[in-house]
């Protein structure tokens, strides 16, 4: 079957690249190809729901600038299509002296942002908001909100529909084979021939890149990000969310509490190297997979300059206590008989060769092609801005 675009992957990147470019140009043939029996069960269906602002990244990064335009859009989209939402607000708390310098910086990046109504808050004024938390100094950070990004994905695939676009699912892609005219995409039973293709494959998009031909200088390595639930009567402790000030070495944010938009209050996630990409449990394993991530010179080197930072990670991983005492430095009262396990989420971390862990999002484009190679979070607040760049670039290449 022929088409002007393929998108291989139906996480909420690839759908909302979907959704605006079948709004954008309503005559274009379009196909989403998902190898799961329903759209966004990984990163999407497996995150933490939260509306990012956008007060961490660096300003002018495509993280800051999708973030801040993505935000806006998630919001109308979600009033247009009556999507719940809440924009509760967050705080991100200092609990030493040794956090007030990258509170600061963090407060600067907000304004840098256009972030208004950033506000400072004193140990006190962060007992008023969260009697349970503790900390010395803190930022409200009001735009922070939570959502169900698996309903968004839900309502973004009824409309791609809507608007005349086809969605494949159960249909993995086994083979990519690039013509002078055309990309050419065997899946499971299934042959596509598109004039482009869109890589939003998430977890396996270094995969597919490969497939299609490309040379590429990164890797995806999984890392598995694990959760616990507060117990319901125990639900009061927390009002919203509340974060710590990350590390500023690596791309993650801490283990932190996040109230749900169903109402329970989660805790976490650390993180830990994934044995699988798609490895949700301690148990998942794939000697093929691991081998993919040790066997890359730019994993070997994070793993060198870093492996005190990761054998932490392990151990909170098998040890809850350990868990509980990083959860008590912003919440000193949370016990281990306070906990539930949770789920878990893997995080597509694109490695570079040069050992750094890529902190922004990465696209790399060919004549044919376009691949999606780091969008791990916030690229849910900022897939509909993400979606409007990429369909952007595909319709003047269609156009040419």
């Amino acid at each position: 079957m022929k088409y002007d675009v393929a998108i291989v992957g139906g996480g909420i990147v690839g759908l909302s690249t979907a959704y605006q470019l079948l709004k954008k140009k309503k005559d274009i043939k379009l196909i989403l190809i998902e190898k799961e029996k329903e759209v966004s069960v990984h990163q999407t269906g497996n995150n933490s729901g939260v509306i990012h602002s956008g007060i961490y990244y660096k300003p002018g990064s495509e993280k800051a600038v999708n973030c801040i335009k993505g935000y806006h859009q998630l919001l109308d989209f979600c009033k247009e299509k009556n999507i719940p939402y809440d924009l509760c607000g967050k705080l991100i708390v200092a609990t030493d002296e040794s956090e007030l310098v990258g509170l600061e910086k963090l407060y600067q990046r907000g304004i840098e942002n256009g972030l208004e109504g950033l506000k400072y808050l004193n140990s006190d004024e962060i007992k008023e908001m969260e009697p349970y938390s503790s900390g010395i100094k803190a930022i409200l950070v009001p735009q922070t909100g939570i959502i169900d990004y698996k309903a968004v994905s839900m309502v973004l695939k009824e409309e791609v529909i809507r608007l005349g676009g086809e969605i494949a699912l159960g249909e993995e892609v086994t083979a990519i084979e690039k013509t002078q005219t055309n990309v050419e995409i065997s899946c499971s039973s299934k042959f596509v021939s598109s004039k482009l293709l869109i890589n939003c494959a998430g977890l396996y998009c270094d995969k597919v890149a490969r497939m299609a031909g490309e040379r590429l200088d990164v890797r995806i390595i999984p890392f598995r990000g694990e959760y616990f639930y507060l117990k319901p009567e125990k639900s009061q402790m927390l009002t919203n969310l509340i974060y710590p000030v990350p590390d500023p070495n690596f791309p993650f944010l801490g283990v932190h509490f996040t109230r749900r938009i169903t109402g329970e209050i989660e805790a976490g996630p650390n993180a830990v190297f994934a044995w699988k990409r798609e490895g949700y449990t301690k148990t998942s394993f794939s000697l093929k997979e691991v081998w993919e991530s040790l066997s890359w010179s730019g994993f070997r080197k994070v793993g060198l300059k870093y492996w005190k930072t990761g054998l932490g990670e392990y151990y909170r991983s098998y040890s809850k206590a350990a868990f509980v005492k990083a959860l008590q430095k912003l919440m000193p009262a949370i016990t281990e008989d306070d906990l539930v396990p949770a789920g878990a989420g893997v995080r597509a971390q694109a490695c570079h060769r040069d050992g750094t862990l890529i902190d922004d999002f990465f696209i790399q484009e060919s004549e044919v092609c376009v691949h999606v190679l780091n969008a791990p979070s916030p690229a849910a607040t900022s897939s509909l801005s993400i979606g409007d760049t990429i369909s952007e670039r595909v319709i003047h290449s269609l156009n040419k």
